[in-house]
This record gives C-alpha cells, structure tokens and sequence, in this order.
C-alpha cells in the first residue's frame, strides 16, 4: 500500500537521496526546503532533477520557521509519516552564526512537531547528530552515555530537539526514532564537507589544511547506508507503538583525518598536499559509533568500506562532470 512521506530538507544531500529511494518504494513524497544560501542552490536544484519527473512526488519552497506556510502544507496533504532533516548544519559555522541556529533547528523543530500534533500525524523519524556526544574520551559512543557537555551550538541545538521530541512522545503518544548520524559522505554531498573539500583541493593540485596532528578521527558512514538505516527506522515506527527511541547510525568503523587524506589520493593517483592547522573550535578528537542497538531494533548493516565509498562518491563526481559537459553541448 502505499504511503505520503513527508521529508524536511529533501533537495539537500541525505534528503534528496532519501527521497529517491521512498520513490523507487512507490512512496508518494512531500518535500520541504528553503533552498537558503549556505551552499549554492542550483546544487539542491540538481539534486532533485530525477524526483520531479516522478508523479508521486511534490516539493515546497518553504522555511520551517513559517508556521502558517507549514500549517497550509498539512492542510493540503495526507501525511503519514515525517522524515524531519531540515537543519542548519555545520559546526564550525554555528559558532558564527547562533541564533539563526537555534531558530532553525529548535523554533523551526517546534513549529513542525505542534502541526504534527494539530494534524494527528504521529510517526516521526528525525536526524540528530553524532556531534551530541562532545569530546567524549569513551569509545565506541553508546546511544545511553551522558550527552550533557556539547561543544558548538549546533550539538546544543540536536541535543535540544532530542528533549523536545521526547516531550511530545510522552504527552502526544508520537512514535519518535532520533537518528544520530555519523559523518555522513556519499554523492551529492555538500560542498562545504571535508571529503568534498579534499577531493577539489587534491585535484587542483592546491594544499590541503589538516587541522591537528591528522590523528583525529571520524565514523564515515556512506549515504547509501544511512538512507537504509533511514528506511529501517520509518518501518519501525510505523510497525511499533509508543515509540521513543535514540539510535546511532555509523559504521562503527573510524577513520584517522591522515588516512582519509590518504585514501583520497590514493584513488584519485595524487600525492596531496598537506598544510598542517590548529584544531578549530567546536570540532571534536574523535567520533566512533556503537551500532548494536540500530542492529538489533532495524536490522541496521552498513556494507560500504570507506575505500569502496571514496570510489563510488568520486565515481559520481566524474559522472556528474561528463553530464553537465554534455548538457552544454
């Protein structure tokens, strides 16, 4: 039978795949996005040129912080399930710019979860962040360890959501699954992302800044497996009640900041050039995630290796090049 999903920041990286593949399972989908500034929006543009051309599919140019243009999307849709990924996103970057991160992330959240409530709309999938856990000294990060010390704003705002969904679960009886995403990267990537970064600089034959030793460490998770741990956990909730649940989505694989520079060159045959840095605020040592519980609830298998992913992404870099060449033909 099919199902009307309704996904927040669908044109963006995670969300545009995502809603390819609600597509391909003969979903009908509703997207949200504001198609803001922070990267270029002909990148969300391109990211749903597939999508459009779907009849079950429909899109909103519109901000999670307008509560009157969400009402009249709820209005005028049958929704039976949210996918909330709509976020300002970044670290580094919500350290300069804070209120309109907690705006967004948390005034913005609210607005979605009370027409939820006034919709009797009551599964709810969410992304939070891996960022939550802070500079963490205990590894792998387990989904029960305190997350009461984050470092940049934008942690504080996930952390927030985290608490207000829970509010809703309890009063509201909303079924509620909290991803904590780890370090995603994979096709259609935003470009403000390190892989990304790294991947131009190295091909432009320019310096790469590595900040720290290069021994710092993260739990690159390819798109294609968080998209189906994404799946997974939209099955649950419709298949579960009285649902609240938080669940960390990674590979449970780290990789040390010297050696994904590595294997960037090594697969693109280039020796990077690297400058070394002072560690930035707000970035944490290292990120490294207990998927144990994401198993056992959602049946949750990352099968990407972080090689075979650095060659599908940059695979689909070089596809994307010859298409765009031969548009302009």
């Amino acid at each position: 039978m099919m199902s009307t999903y309704l996904v927040t920041g669908g044109a963006g990286f995670i969300g545009s795949n995502l809603v390819d593949r609600l597509l391909e399972l003969n979903n009908q989908v509703i997207v949200i996005d504001n198609f803001n500034d922070y990267y270029n929006p002909e990148i969300k543009m391109n990211n749903i040129g597939n999508a459009v051309r779907s009849i079950n599919y429909k899109i909103y140019k519109e901000d999670i912080r307008n509560r009157e243009g969400l009402k009249r999307i709820f209005d005028e849709n049958n929704i039976d399930c949210v996918i909330h990924l709509a976020a300002m996103a970044g670290v580094r970057p919500s350290l300069e710019n804070p209120i309109t991160y907690q705006e967004v992330n948390i005034i913005g959240t609210n607005n979605l979860l009370e027409e939820m409530k006034n919709h009797n709309i009551n599964n709810l999938v969410m992304a939070s962040s891996s960022s939550v856990y802070g500079n963490s000294k205990i590894f792998p990060l387990k989904e029960d360890m305190s997350v009461n010390n984050p470092i940049s704003i934008y942690a504080e705002t996930k952390k927030s959501n985290e608490l207000m969904t829970h509010v809703y679960h309890h009063i509201y009886e909303m079924n509620v699954i909290m991803l904590r995403l780890f370090t995603v990267y994979g096709k259609r990537q935003r470009p403000d992302l390190a892989i990304n970064k790294f991947i131009n600089k190295i091909l432009n034959n320019e310096e790469i800044e590595m900040y720290g030793n290069g021994e710092t460490f993260r739990d690159y998770t390819y798109i294609d497996d968080i998209v189906e741990g994404i799946i997974k956990s939209i099955n649950y909730v419709e298949n579960n009640n009285k649902v609240y649940e938080v669940i960390n989505l990674g590979s449970s694989n780290p990789i040390k900041l010297i050696d994904m520079i590595n294997v960037i060159g090594n697969t693109l045959n280039i020796n990077p050039l690297i400058k070394k840095m002072d560690m930035q605020p707000g970035d944490v040592y290292g990120t490294y995630a207990d998927i144990s519980k994401a198993k056992k609830l959602l049946g949750y298998n990352p099968q990407t290796s972080f090689e075979d992913g650095i060659r599908e992404y940059i695979n689909s870099i070089k596809a994307n090049e010859i298409g765009e060449k031969s548009n302009k033909i």
